[in-house]
This record gives structure tokens, C-alpha cells and sequence, in this order.
């Protein structure tokens, strides 16, 4: 984690990947080294939120396309590796208003109003939007126990274990951190749905519960679950009216039967794991 040597090891990719990202003007800043053997993060700069998305997707394929040409795969799965850290996709938000200033700045850790209201809204519709977040069956092994995933809903200041964080930071540059999805979701749906959810809590004007200190799995046990599984946010999402009044009926009907068919696929297939437990056992 965080370590220099790792980035050492990679760096005739990351100079090529740094290099196809300026030709292409995707706007890639900082990397680290994060957990898991090659598992690396890098920023993107902000930007107004169709760019940032659109940069995202170039960004992804300049990453797969640049590892192949240094004879590496690079894969955005959200847990390649049962034993290792999963990997996830996470989105920066804030607000500004017409002269580009920063609504939810605040010298209050916590944010301004405006940047509450937002965190209550997101919270209250992570269950109804987290298909979008985590839209297949090995999105769903990302989130084990006592790990920097969260499991509920949950918010914090500065708090790497819950739904949505608040980073530390000066006043002027207060924003969201939202660190649910998996690195194999779809951005501009995930953007969509942060943003769906941003504006319903702006809308209604409430405030989110007091926020978690320390870990979020053992001290807000009494915290909404989130769905841990693919059917049971395939319903969520089905049953949800904010989802269709934000998303379209066609929309969310749609989206539902490919996961579902999907989901039946994954199900029908037989894998080597039924082959090592059963094939001897039966």
C-alpha cells in the first residue's frame, strides 16, 4: 500500500500510459500503489460531469490498451482476486453555482447545508441505485467484512469504511467522495445516480443522521444494509419509483431484464469451483 518501490517496478507502462492520456487530454494526476499485488489507482482532475465521464471511459481503454503493449492485462473487475483487495470506482462531486463557486464549502468539517441535504439524499437511495453500482455477480465479492468497502448505509468525515465520505481537506475545496461502486460499473450511469440522488436530497431538504466515527461495520450496526447480493438489488431497483421518475420506466425495465438475464446466465454455467467441490463428493 502506498508504496514507492511498486510504482518503480511499473514505471515504463506508467510513463506510456501518462503519455497516451495527454495526447488523448484525459487529465490523469497522482498514482499510488494501493493493496493488492499491480493494483494501482490514479485521479482524474475534475471537471464539469459529462467531460469527467467521457475522460473516464478514455481513460479505461488507454489503460488496457498501453498494459497490452508492455505484454500486462489490465482488467477493471471488481475482485480479480479472491485474497486480494477488489478494486472500486470512486466519484468526487461537488456544486458550484453560475460564477464557479464551490456551494458545499464550508469551514465546518462536515460540509454546508447544501452538502448534507446531498449526503441524506445519497444515503437514503443507495439501496434503490446500487444495481447501478454494482451491476454484476463479481461486484458483489468486493464487499467482505472488516475491509474499505462499506456495507451500510453510512457516512463519515475523512472515514474510508462508509457509503458516503466527506474528505478532509480546506473549506473552499469541500466535497462528496462517493467510494460504493466497483471499478466495473458503467460511469455515466454511476454519475447519473450519484447525481439523481444529490438532487433529491437538495430537494427535499433534510439531514442525514450524525456521522460515523471510527469503523463503520462495527460502530453503525444499526445503519441501513445495503444489498449485499445481485437479486436482491435487481428488486430494489425494479420496485423503485424514484429510480423511474429519475431514470424512465423504459429505462429501469430495460436495464433490469438484461441484469436479470444475465444473473440467470451466470447461474446457469457450471464452473470449475462446482467441479472441485462436487465432481468427486457427488
Amino acid at each position: 500500500m502506498y508504496g514507492i518501490r511498486e510504482l518503480h517496478q511499473i514505471e515504463p507502462f506508467l510513463a506510456s500510459l501518462y503519455a497516451a492520456c495527454e495526447a488523448q487530454q484525459v487529465p490523469a494526476r497522482a498514482t499510488i500503489s494501493e493493496g493488492a499485488p499491480g493494483q494501482m489507482e490514479i485521479a482524474l482532475a475534475h471537471g464539469d460531469a459529462l467531460t469527467a465521464i467521457d475522460q473516464a471511459i478514455r481513460y479505461k481503454r488507454l489503460v488496457k490498451l498501453v498494459a497490452q503493449q508492455h505484454g500486462m492485462e489490465a482488467t477493471f473487475m471488481a475482485k480479480p482476486f479472491a485474497k486480494q483487495a477488489g478494486s472500486g470506482l470512486h466519484m468526487y462531486v461537488s456544486l458550484v453555482d453560475n460564477a464557479g463557486n464551490n456551494l458545499f464549502a464550508d469551514p465546518d468539517p462536515a460540509g454546508s447545508p447544501l452538502l448534507r441535504h446531498a449526503v441524506a439524499g445519497l444515503l437514503d437511495k443507495l439501496g434503490e441505485a446500487f444495481l447501478v453500482f454494482c451491476p454484476n455477480a463479481n461486484s458483489y465479492a468486493r464487499f467482505k467484512p472488516m475491509s474499505f468497502v462499506p456495507t451500510a448505509a453510512t457516512w463519515g468525515i475523512n472515514n474510508r469504511t462508509v457509503a458516503v465520505r466527506v474528505p478532509a481537506g480546506p473549506a473552499l475545496s469541500r466535497h462528496i467522495e462517493h467510494p460504493v461502486s466497483g471499478a466495473d460499473a458503467n460511469p455515466y450511469l454511476v454519475a447519473a445516480a450519484v447525481l439523481a440522488g444529490m438532487l433529491s436530497g437538495l430537494e427535499a431538504g433534510e439531514l442525514p443522521c450524525m456521522p460515523v466515527e471510527g469503523n463503520a461495520q462495527t460502530t453503525a450496526q444499526d445503519a441501513p444494509a445495503l444489498p449485499m447480493d445481485w437479486a436482491s438489488a435487481l428488486d430494489k431497483w425494479h420496485r423503485s419509483q424514484w429510480a423511474r421518475s429519475m431514470f424512465g420506466d423504459r429505462f429501469v425495465d430495460l436495464y433490469h431484464a438484461i441484469k436479470t438475464a444475465e444473473r440467470q446466465a451466470y447461474h446457469d454455467e457450471v464452473s470449475e469451483k462446482d467441479w472441485r467441490r462436487y465432481l468427486v463428493q457427488a
